[in-house]
């Protein structure tokens, strides 16, 4: 989209933020994402006026070395003035589905997308760190399978990637990609960045 940025991790329990219709749980989860990293931020504002400004010298651990280097980055980061959030999750017969816990129920999601179809809700939550303007909307999209093959289940399952995503599910995979019938929406929203809704909450915010 060409955007310059910086990626920081909420490390937040999402597990722990419970809602249920799937469009308000990956805004709530959003918001929630925002707020710890808005408070991540206030941290290391605090660090850096509370800290004499130094040089890295060699009896710097590397660890150190790399955690300084780690502030200035995010410093760098909320000086810019935007934070974007996001979450999704997959819809599958009405069913909410987040990232597979294990190898086998990874195998269960995508048996049931085969010949069948999902949905991915997506969320995008812009912050304008300095004027305090917050604004965030969700993206459904509707994905349709043919028939996948269990070769290729098991195949997806082995490389490990599909236990890393919102019900296992990638439709841009090259094994997988063959076997997407129709998907009625947007390709980046399905891989969790709907651009034009992104886009247009960065210009919304920055004009505030």
């Amino acid at each position: 989209m060409g955007y310059e940025f910086t990626l920081m991790s909420a490390d937040i329990d999402e597990k722990a933020i419970r809602v249920e219709k799937p469009e308000e749980l990956v805004m709530a989860l959003a918001e929630a994402k925002a707020d710890a990293i808005m408070s991540k931020l206030q941290t290391i504002d605090n660090q850096e006026k509370n800290v004499e400004p130094n040089v890295l010298v060699a009896a710097d651990t590397a660890e150190a070395i790399i955690q300084k280097l780690r502030i200035g980055e995010f410093k760098k980061a909320a000086d810019s003035g935007l934070l974007i959030t996001c979450d999704q999750v997959v819809v599958y017969e009405g069913m909410i589905r987040e990232k597979p816990s294990s190898k086998e129920e990874a195998r269960l999601f995508i048996k049931g997308y085969s010949g069948g179809h999902a949905a991915t809700v997506s969320s995008v939550l812009v912050t304008n760190l300095n004027s305090g303007f917050r604004k965030g909307e969700w993206d459904k999209v509707e994905i349709y399978f043919n028939d996948i093959p269990d070769q290729i289940i098991e195949n997806l399952i082995e490389e490990g990637m599909v236990l890393n995503v919102a019900g296992g599910l990638i439709i841009e995979h090259p094994l997988i990609l063959p076997y997407v019938k129709e998907v009625v929406g947007t390709t980046d929203s399905v891989m969790g960045l709907p651009k034009a809704l992104t886009d247009r909450l960065i210009k919304e915010a920055l004009s505030t």
